[in-house]
């Protein structure tokens, strides 16, 4: 059996020499910002050497390249100017959205 980690989102990256290090943060169950959003909590870390990391951005990028010719996703930069400010103002005014994506 493996061990699983759900994470929300990256919250730094630190790049110490040939180290790189990689915080993963999930959004609090308990804990609340003013705005009464939940709060990026630290939850776990990567570190890996920065050959490895580079390896795992690239593999990343062709990951999203699939969702993106599956139709999965779409990139903001692909997309018309009057669409991408919709999305923009859709995500500006939604009260829990997580701040990974904001």
């Amino acid at each position: 059996m493996s061990n699983e980690l759900y994470a929300d989102g990256i919250g730094e990256i630190t790049i110490t020499g040939t180290i790189v290090r990689i915080d993963l943060m999930s959004l609090s169950a308990t804990d609340r910002d003013a705005n009464n959003n939940p709060k990026p909590v630290f939850r776990q870390r990567i570190i890996m050497p920065v050959d490895a990391f580079a390896n795992a951005v690239d593999l990343m990028q062709k990951a999203l390249g699939g969702l993106v010719e599956a139709g999965a996703v779409r990139r903001i930069g692909d997309m018309s100017a009057a669409a991408a400010a919709d999305i923009q103002t859709v995500q500006g005014g939604a009260s829990n959205a997580s701040p990974n994506f904001n």
